[in-house]
């Protein structure tokens, strides 16, 4: 399954569910697309305990 996000640069992309903790942190992508829809960072709830 791959997460669909959007870059700061307003690209949009695919990425692996285990690339998204990694994105999130460096601060490089403005959403992602949860099952209940789109998930801003900085706005929505995000996970805050890394997933191993």
């Amino acid at each position: 399954m791959l997460i669909h996000v959007q870059y700061n640069s307003q690209r949009f992309d695919f990425v692996k569910p285990s690339l998204l903790d990694d994105l999130i942190d460096a601060k490089k992508i403005s959403k992602f697309k949860r099952s209940t829809g789109w998930a801003t960072v900085g706005l929505d709830p995000i996970r805050s305990v890394r997933r191993k």
